[in-house]
């Protein structure tokens, strides 16, 4: 979802001069006067001119980029990455001075009228500190890009981690980022890109390099010290193979490839017009002598397997595959290929995670679906087949030809139940959680959702994606295309870093944020946090003729994957916090809450059977019950109340989260291939 700047209320008359002819346009009226400039090229800081607030996480005493403080004038003023904002407007000085306060996804208590604010004597010289309480599960840590990015820690003196804190490459805003690890060093690129000398920018894709944390990098909590490929005035130039249409060309699906000894960084290129429509789709590599990339192979407009999205390394043993995700709503890795050259530029030897039958394309009603013989949809792995996203699912569904229950991607939001569309996210293989992790913009068709950020994680890379919790907002900001950073990943995992583009474009703001719009901004996540604890499947699988119950946890350890029959139910890992839930145990095929005494350990945690007078029970949450086959003394354990053949408990055996999806579609025989640096 890049976005250029003609859409953006630039008309189309002025979006289709050329930056030169524009330029020239305007070269009669206007008159260059010289002026002496300091020759330090950062400003000369003078702490005793400003009054400065520094605004700082409650917990963490960390300074919060991002807060607004307005002056009951309707001054604003914007901290930094620091968390500060310099203040030196004369007709401050020496008064008592109320300072409306807020930031999306922290907060800072109200008065009696509801006025959540503050008076401070501005005096110059002086600093006050004021802790706001962080709401947000994510962490914000900084500003990427853009200009300012330190301009008032600057101002007043204050320490900065960048090099360059105020502008880097002459850039103001920049979208969308792909980032991978390539010969040593970050490879970052970015796409369209404003300037401060004119009103559009280049559109052809930016690029960037950074160091290695701890090898001569920052550290990741810290910041990114960009270096910036500039043309001779020192903007940052086009990295993107040339445009053949006159339109602009953006990268997206970054990644590298290792063969015979000689590693190469490649990408998906596309060429769009100035309906933001896709004219030309492709492969290029990096030419590292001339630092662009050069294409060298264009793929089918009409054919979905393409290297787009934000890939992964992975391997079942015998092949490593690269698995891409198609850019359609819900967002999640159904593409792969063989990681060589000679594979992903040959789209007829991709594979897609489909429900359709092998070779098949979407075609609406007539779709051929796969389905077994007793009419189960068939989700895997089909080479040269279409992947298939929400909105086709959606029609499948509302034609009859799918069940809900029936699609692969079921994520709900673990407060409400509701459906969250993830949009434009990645995801990657997490070593703390031991379980791959999706982080992604909501997208339900409200301006108002693309700023919310959402976290789940699932037991393979195609799923079961089902619970997630909500853990940024923006405030009716958009905050679209977010992307992990695995190779920054800290404490085991434990702490996993993300960033994404905060802009107006889609959104219903009022105000645009001055020098943060068009930008991207880091956050950090700790994913020991009690909120992140989410009900995970529990398997039901055959062994030596009987029922046994089990997380990816039991079942990768006994090499159960093949025995799985089913997802009866979801429930909280013994790994994760569990306060308020009580254990459930494994007892020689049944399921009791009851210890059984000695060493036991947990299956997982679930809910009492009976809700405390006070508990709000989540629409997701639902009874468990054990079910007896008195022909055959089988025993199972079901939410569903009604079951063949089985008779049910009278009491419930516990509460447990809903299993939503009648399919069972697992990628179990794949390892991710470590990125950490």
């Amino acid at each position: 979802m890049r976005v250029i700047l003609m859409t953006r209320k630039i008309s189309p008359a002025l979006a289709a001069l050329t930056i030169a002819a524009a330029m020239a346009a305007l070269a009669p009226v206007v008159q260059a006067v010289p002026v002496k400039r300091a020759a330090a090229a950062r400003v000369a800081p003078n702490p005793g001119r400003y009054f400065a607030i520094h605004v700082v996480d409650a917990a963490t005493g960390r300074g919060v980029p991002l807060v607004e403080l307005r002056a009951i004038s309707e001054v604003r003023y914007y901290t930094d990455s620091n968390g500060y904002a310099a203040i030196d407007d004369p007709e401050m000085m020496g008064q008592s001075i109320y300072f409306k306060i807020k930031s999306a996804g922290y907060s800072y208590p109200k008065d009696g009228l509801g006025y959540a604010g503050f008076a401070l004597k501005v005096k110059a010289g002086t600093i006050v500190t004021i802790k706001m309480t962080r709401d947000n599960i994510a962490e914000r840590l900084y500003r990427i890009t853009g200009a300012g990015i330190y301009r008032d820690s600057v101002l007043i003196g204050a320490s900065v981690p960048l090099k360059k804190p105020l502008l880097n490459g002459l850039v103001t805003g920049q979208d969308t980022v792909e980032v991978t690890p390539y010969k040593g060093k970050l490879y970052w690129f970015y796409g369209d890109t404003n300037k401060p000398s004119y009103a559009l920018g280049q559109f052809d894709t930016s690029g960037a390099t950074s160091l290695f944390p701890g090898k001569g990098g920052l550290n990741p909590s810290k910041g990114i010290d960009l270096t910036y490929w500039v043309d001779a005035e020192g903007f940052s130039r086009p990295m993107a193979p040339a445009s053949k249409k006159g339109g602009p060309v953006w990268v997206g699906g970054l990644f590298t490839l290792t063969e015979s000894g000689k590693e190469s960084l490649y990408t998906h290129f596309a060429e769009v017009d100035h309906t933001m429509t896709v004219v030309r789709s492709g492969l290029a590599k990096f030419n590292d002598a001339k630092a662009v990339f050069e294409p060298i192979h264009e793929f089918d407009l009409h054919n979905a397997l393409k290297a787009e999205g934000h890939p992964f390394m992975a391997t079942d043993g015998a092949n490593q595959y690269i698995y891409f995700q198609p850019p359609k709503r819900g967002s999640y890795p159904l593409t792969r290929a063989l990681a060589d050259e000679a594979h992903v530029t040959d789209p007829t030897t991709y594979e897609a995670f489909t429900c359709l039958a092998p070779g098949g394309r979407y075609q609406g009603r007539e779709t051929q679906l796969d389905r077994d013989a007793s009419g189960r949809l068939i989700w895997s792995w089909k080479r040269d087949t279409q992947p298939i996203g929400m909105d086709e699912v959606d029609e499948l569904v509302k034609q009859g030809k799918m069940q809900p229950e029936e699609r692969l991607l079921q994520l709900r939001d673990i407060e409400t139940d509701m459906p969250v569309i993830a949009h434009g996210g990645s995801v990657f293989w997490n070593a703390y959680r031991k379980r791959w992790i999706l982080i992604a913009t909501q997208m339900d068709g409200k301006p108002s959702s693309l700023g919310e950020e959402w976290f789940a994680e699932a037991d393979t890379p195609v799923g079961p994606w089902t619970y997630a919790r909500h853990i940024a907002t923006h405030d009716h900001y958009t905050f679209y295309n977010p992307t992990q950073h695995p190779f920054f990943d800290q404490d085991g995992g434990r702490l996993i870093y993300f960033e994404g583009t905060y802009v107006d474009t889609f959104s219903d703001v009022k105000d645009l944020t001055p020098r943060y719009n068009y930008n991207q901004i880091m956050y950090r996540v700790a994913l020991d946090d009690a909120r992140l604890a989410l009900p995970v499947p529990v398997y039901q699988f055959r062994q030596d003729s009987a029922d046994g119950y089990g997380t990816r946890e039991q079942v990768e350890e006994g090499k159960l994957w093949p025995s799985i029959q089913s997802i009866p139910f979801y429930a909280v890992p013994p790994s994760r916090k569990h306060d308020g839930l009580i254990p459930l145990y494994a007892v020689n095929g049944s399921l009791q809450t009851q210890s059984p005494g000695g060493d036991a350990k947990p299956l997982v945690y679930v809910l009492p059977a009976k809700a405390a007078a006070s508990e709000k029970n989540p629409p997701s949450v639902m009874a468990l019950y054990e079910y007896r086959d008195s022909a055959t003394a089988r025993r199972w354990y079901s939410t569903n109340l009604r079951s063949e053949n089985g008779q049910r408990s009278a009491e419930p055996v516990c509460r447990v989260w809903r299993s939503p999806s009648s399919v069972l579609a697992l990628d179990y025989t794949v390892k991710a291939i470590s990125t950490k640096l």
